[in-house]
């Protein structure tokens, strides 16, 4: 047999490989979905069973050894000469690898991962004899002067740690298990790899974010502490974790600009509509399909889910009129437009994100605009001259915002590495030790509790938060590029950002219609012509971009 005859062959039997998989795995990640999004709608155990028994099954059909051999012989043999097929070719591999495990052993992940995320998605904690939602708590620390009473309520914020810990520490075993079965040395380092992710880059990169933004936020930390410790008539050494007015210090307190009284009688899916329709996106059928508002059971959190990889976009939020979930429906329709917008033409294989990274970039760049000065004039009606006089103070707000954040996202990094590396260390004092060494706060005195596992992502979103911190550096060399090459910088720049069609489509031609026909790194460089550093980043932190 000739060479090009080789090489049709192994074409023809990947595509119709691919062709039968996709007949098999489509519909059942179409009913999966519709589960997940059920279950965290309701918080019916019937549909929490259903998803949990259809992702099983997926992962069980991910697990068949006959597959897999024959991907990795194809690659072996020289692969296939076409782009989209060589690109299902990887993915596959990469999907085929990390779900070679017995079929029990699948049920058994599955399982508890279900059971951590029903309890998270019902958990109200107990404050004051009554249940509260996480609203509730946050109310309190964002506006009461009572240290007692903020530390009651961020105590409560903390009681589901202690009911998933164990459950946790026992999933993040399991799950171990099966990557040193698989010839890694643990279920995090495999999970980086296998998303193609290199761990020695990720960790140069946070550290470079570490080095860079220190003296930015010891000057800034500095400066709300005096302002706390004045607020609570306290020693800036007597400040702990519940006079930050986020549980976990992931927010940054409102400083010299109040912007909750511009949404109190503001309709954020309006306004959400009418921004993306500014910059060429109708969201109308994602709003219209999405779940917005409070309901005994629903998740608290917000996410957005493609249905199924075509038209059926939704978001899940949990909205109050403030700046908070007005930065979170920006947030999470940014990630709703990426996925509207990839071409439905792929492969089904390829419609979908370029990486986890790239549709969080997406979404942090419109999530930051609720504190633009040029956002909040053209939407929320702030008068032009009250936010040309504000604008400094924003500016300030948002770049605060970005800096609480990334010293937070460091921890968490930190955190799910060492977690994973080693669950049967002393992970309660480990997690203070790094909310201390990065976040600058304090560990309340005597305190031994899981507070680490009252994180949802460790239960529900493994290997996931770096991606965040990833993204808004993409964000920022996305935004710089829009802002200089795309709108032709000057004073007006921000102006045409907020409200032109030239930000959709660009977006769209160059980041969210190929999918993952390419990796992310590819993805960016065609973008922007530079790869992924820590430098837009830092220096917009800094005021300087």
């Amino acid at each position: 047999m000739g060479i090009a005859d080789a090489a049709l062959e192994r074409r023809t039997a990947l595509g119709d490989f691919i062709t039968d998989l996709v007949g098999r795995l489509e519909p059942l990640q179409r009913r999966h979905n519709d589960a997940v999004w059920l279950a965290n709608v309701t918080g019916e155990q019937r549909y929490e069973q259903e998803s949990a028994r259809l992702d099983a099954e997926i992962r069980t059909m991910f697990s068949a050894r006959e597959p897999y051999e024959f991907l990795k012989g194809l690659a072996a043999a020289g692969g296939v000469d076409d782009a989209h097929l060589a690109r299902q070719l990887t993915l596959l591999i990469h999907d085929y690898r990390a779900h070679q495990i017995p079929p029990e052993m699948i049920q058994r992940i599955v399982g508890i991962e279900k059971a951590l995320e029903s309890r998270f998605n019902n958990f109200r904690a107990a404050l004051d004899g009554r249940r509260v939602t996480d609203n509730e708590i946050r109310q309190v620390l964002r506006d009461s002067d009572d240290s007692a009473a903020r530390r009651l309520a961020w105590e409560a914020s903390k009681q589901i740690g202690a009911e998933v810990a164990e459950d946790l520490r026992a999933l993040v075993r399991l799950r171990n298990r099966a990557a040193v079965s698989l010839g890694f040395s643990n279920y995090y380092s495999m999970m980086l790899e296998l998303d193609e992710l290199d761990e020695r880059e990720l960790f140069a990169l946070l550290d470079d974010l570490d080095t860079g933004t220190q003296p930015l936020f010891e000057t800034y930390k500095g400066a709300l502490d005096a302002r706390l410790a004045k607020r609570f008539g306290l020693a800036t050494e007597a400040l702990r974790p519940w006079h930050y007015t986020d549980p976990f210090f992931q927010e940054a307190p409102a400083a010299e600009v109040e912007l909750d009284p511009w949404f109190r009688d503001r309709s954020l899916e309006d306004l959400t509509l009418r921004f993306f329709a500014a910059i060429g996106f109708d969201i109308r059928d994602l709003v219209a399909r999405s779940d917005l508002y409070e309901k005994p059971g629903k998740s608290q959190h917000a996410f957005c889910i493609s249905m199924d990889r075509g038209a059926d976009v939704r978001v899940l939020c949990n909205i109050q009129p403030s700046e908070y979930w007005m930065a979170t429906m920006l947030h999470e329709y940014g990630h709703a437009v990426y996925d509207q917008q990839i071409d439905r033409s792929l492969p089904y294989l390829l419609r979908v994100p370029a990486h986890i990274l790239t549709t969080e970039a997406s979404a942090m760049l419109f999530g930051r605009l609720s504190k633009s000065a040029a956002w909040l004039t053209a939407y929320a009606g702030v008068p032009e001259d009250e936010a040309r006089a504000g604008a400094d103070a924003l500016a300030r707000a948002g770049r605060d915002q970005l800096l609480v954040q990334t010293r937070w996202e460091l921890v968490m990094c930190n955190m799910e590495r060492a977690l994973y590396r080693d669950p049967e260390q002393d992970l309660d004092a480990l997690w203070w030790d790094l909310v201390e060494r990065y976040q600058w706060v304090r560990r309340p005195e005597g305190r031994c509790a899981p507070d680490w596992a009252s994180k949802i992502h460790f239960s529900v979103a493994p290997v996931y938060y770096h991606n965040y911190m990833l993204g808004e550096m993409m964000a920022s060399q996305l935004q710089r590029h829009l802002l200089d090459r795309v709108l032709g910088g000057g004073v007006g720049a921000w102006r045409r950002f907020v409200a032109s069609p030239e930000v959709g489509a660009f977006m769209t031609r160059q980041i969210y219609r190929g999918g993952k026909e390419r990796d992310w790194r590819e993805t960016l460089r065609r973008a922007t012509g530079q790869t992924l550093t820590a430098a837009a980043f830092v220096e917009e932190l800094a005021g300087r971009s």
